[in-house]
């Protein structure tokens, strides 16, 4: 029952008020029941009603009392009504339920997603995006079912104890008969449920794999068709496909083999009473029909109780695993910083930095200036740390020893998120939505208008091809940015990166891939920009270098300025 408490914390009025209308359904539902035994004697002797004893004449007494007189006609109103006021307090629980539910599913997808953007980098770049997929889509959504059928489990208890209660009224001998035979029964098929719960946990484990590895296969499907090994794909997800067919196996014979268990159980229960009360106690027809009615409804819903419990503990590991998933992130948030407000000044600098990821030193009492207002340059051969250098002046890093200056400020007392909003970014790697020019340039960001984005096509000279498109801007650029050339998609990355007027302009391999000419258009273009922002450039290429103000080779974890300044550095 600790879902059921978790939910009721968390939603505590929403509950609450759901549990009042559930009990008020309830109610209704027992006052219809107890017009049923007074309205059986009319109908199968009417000369026995004079004699009316227990629970009969404690219901005609009450009816009287408040000027009601149960004949025929009175008795089925009010079964009429208590059936119509019941269900009208049951649609109000059914859509509240579904609302609730429905946020139940936002609320865990923007938690996770929130904890991950604000969690710390090297937290997320060991996260598989299958995972937080799968999290946000099928555990949020598993988790919601589970809530339904938690409150479902209570809707049904209190049910239970109504049904219960008016039968413990007219006898509490066969009641509590009942009662123990209905936990017995529950006993017997408690290990379907056990069933249900195990195989709810595999499916949240599987979903996990399964989706994580469907992310990283649909990424390769170009690779895959190129080499003509299309099956490996399928080789690759089929595993985990079928264990996940055999959880899902598992979990619809448990809650069937259930259905099939119970309802032959209770038909002995309810015979055997019947034979016992006609036969041994001679007990009149009337109240046996009202005893058989209200104990097989008692009994079903004590089974249905237990199914709903099965239900829910099923999808119950999805809401665990999401929760944990969102637990985890928030204990890995990034620190928002210090409070000193940005300003690049004359220059960003690395002092004396030492840098090392795990036991793999990377970057060794490395000092680099990168001027404001000039194109900077690092190269060097694969995994010497050039990329580091970036991330640690973004943040996304820290140094082991040694300080990352922004003009005249230690990063680590500027206030993180003021400091990420001046910077431009641009990775190698193909980044692009399945969406429109413009959003992908904006990123959904509302302070930019299409002005701007317009502006930033124009620095890149990407708004020569994007003005012949017949839907310009609002072109849709296809998964991955696939309607257009490499250097098209990558013109329209810088652009994203300039559109926001940022201060610092971080290129991250960003031309690696280009043709020589269409590289030579873009470096000139970047460097038309010198001055109006400053420019890190990490790359291989000799246009970029050609073009830069300075340029830091990266050996050994150190970094030697080439060219003019390290001759003026020299002299």
């Amino acid at each position: 029952m600790r879902l059921i408490r978790t939910f009721f914390e968390h939603y505590p009025w929403q509950s609450t008020l759901l549990v009042a209308v559930l009990l008020a359904a309830g109610i209704a539902d027992g006052v219809g029941l107890s017009a049923l035994l007074p309205l059986l004697s009319a109908t199968l002797n009417p000369g026995a009603v004079a004699e009316a004893e227990g629970f009969e004449l404690t219901v005609r007494e009450t009816l009287a009392a408040v000027g009601i007189d149960p004949t025929l006609g009175i008795l089925l109103t009010v079964l009429v009504l208590a059936v119509l006021l019941k269900n009208l307090f049951m649609l109000f629980a059914e859509t509240r339920i579904g609302f609730i539910a429905a946020d139940i599913t936002t609320h865990l997808r923007m938690d996770l997603l929130r904890a991950i953007m604000r969690s710390g980098w090297d937290y997320f770049t060991h996260q598989s995006s299958g995972r937080l997929a799968n999290s946000v889509a099928t555990e949020a959504y598993r988790a919601s079912n589970a809530y339904i059928y938690a409150v479902r489990v209570i809707a049904v208890a209190i049910e239970v104890v109504v049904y219960a209660a008016f039968a413990l009224l007219v006898s509490w001998i066969a009641t509590v008969i009942s009662l123990i035979a209905g936990g017995i029964i529950l006993l017997l098929s408690h290990e379907l449920v056990r069933v249900a719960r195990k195989a709810g946990i595999r499916q949240t484990q599987l979903y996990r794999s399964l989706l994580g590895k469907l992310t990283d296969t649909l990424q390769s499907v170009k690779t895959f068709k190129a080499m003509g090994r299309d099956h490996m794909a399928e080789d690759t997800m089929s595993l985990e496909t079928f264990k996940l067919r055999k959880a899902l196996k598992r979990e619809v014979w448990g809650k069937a083999a259930l259905d099939a268990a119970q309802e032959p159980m209770y038909a002995v229960v309810i015979a055997f009473g019947i034979f016992i009360a006609l036969v041994q106690f001679q007990v009149e027809a009337a109240t046996v029909m009202f005893m058989v009615l209200v104990l097989a409804r008692l009994l079903k819903q004590i089974g249905k109780l237990q199914k709903q419990y099965q239900k829910m503990i099923t999808a119950e590991s999805a809401f665990w695993a999401i929760r944990g998933a969102i637990d985890e992130a928030e204990a890995a948030a990034e620190s928002p910083g210090g409070e000193v407000k940005p300003d690049i000044g004359d220059s960003i600098r690395l002092d004396k930095v030492s840098f090392r990821r795990a036991e793999n030193v990377i970057l060794t009492d490395m000092s680099i200036e990168i001027p404001a207002g000039q194109l900077t340059c690092l190269v060097g051969g694969s995994g010497v740390g050039k990329t580091t250098v970036a991330d640690l002046i973004v943040g996304l890093v820290h140094p082991d020893e040694g300080r990352v200056m922004i003009g005249g400020d230690n990063l680590e007392d500027l206030e993180r998120t003021t400091w990420r909003r001046q910077i431009g970014y641009v990775p190698q790697e193909n980044l692009l939505l399945h969406d429109s020019i413009l959003h992908n340039i904006t990123l959904g960001d509302h302070s930019l208008t299409e002005d701007d984005a317009v502006w930033a096509l124009e620095a890149v000279g990407a708004w020569e091809f994007v003005s012949r498109l017949p839907d310009q801007i609002h072109a849709v650029v296809g998964e991955r940015g696939t309607r257009f050339s490499g250097g098209q998609r990558q013109r329209i990355m810088i652009a994203r990166a300039l559109a926001h007027h940022p201060k610092l302009l971080i290129l991250d391999e960003a031309t690696t891939s280009l043709d020589p000419e269409t590289e030579a258009n873009i470096c000139a273009k970047l460097a038309e920009l010198r001055g109006e922002l400053t420019i890190l450039a990490i790359s291989h290429q000799t246009t970029m270098v050609d073009l830069a103000d300075r340029v830091y080779r990266l050996h050994g974890g150190k970094a030697l300025l080439e060219g003019a300044h390290a001759r003026e550095q020299q002299a």
